[in-house]
């Protein structure tokens, strides 16, 4: 042990632990579609309904070194007798990512910030679908993992922190 302190050799590396910040939430965009109300409403007794799920992940790069990721989300429920209800919500964040390489980035804003954004979009379609006169319908938890990586093996996500999941 020495009385004087030397720092670690880093041979130029970047020694900043990785880290994500949201600045900002928002809804981007909201629609809710209850097209037979009020006599859907009064058929519930019906069964459940048929639920179509749609998930989409966007990222981009700021002027000023944040990014902006969007998450889509979409149910579209359905009866025999036809439509139920259609919501459709693009909820955004704004981040600022620290520490992580230009060739890791892509995964981080397509994967994890959705998962930092997912909770507060569940909460808004659970509301909606709510004050529509249903039930909440909360959505269950999704792998961002998996569908990033289904997408990136068909070939939907194009260029780094760019493009759709």
């Amino acid at each position: 042990m020495t009385d004087t302190d030397v720092a670690p050799e880093t041979n130029g590396a970047d020694t900043e632990e990785p880290g994500i910040r949201i600045l900002a939430q928002f809804i981007r965009d909201l629609s809710f579609e209850n097209p037979r109300a009020p006599e859907t409403l009064r058929t519930q007794s019906a069964g459940q309904p048929q639920i179509d799920m749609g998930v989409e992940m966007n990222a981009r790069g700021r002027e000023d070194g944040l990014f902006e990721v969007d998450l889509k989300l979409s149910a579209r429920a359905t009866r025999e007798d036809g439509p139920v209800f259609h919501v459709e919500l693009l909820y955004g964040g704004v981040f600022q990512i620290t520490g992580v390489a230009p060739a890791d980035i892509e995964p981080v804003l397509l994967v994890e910030c959705p998962r930092f954004l997912f909770p507060f979009a569940r909460r808004v379609i659970g509301d909606v679908t709510s004050d529509g006169g249903y039930p909440p319908f909360l959505l269950d938890p999704i792998d961002f993992a998996g569908v990033y990586a289904a997408r990136k093996a068909g070939g939907e996500i194009q260029g780094p922190a760019m493009g759709n999941a």
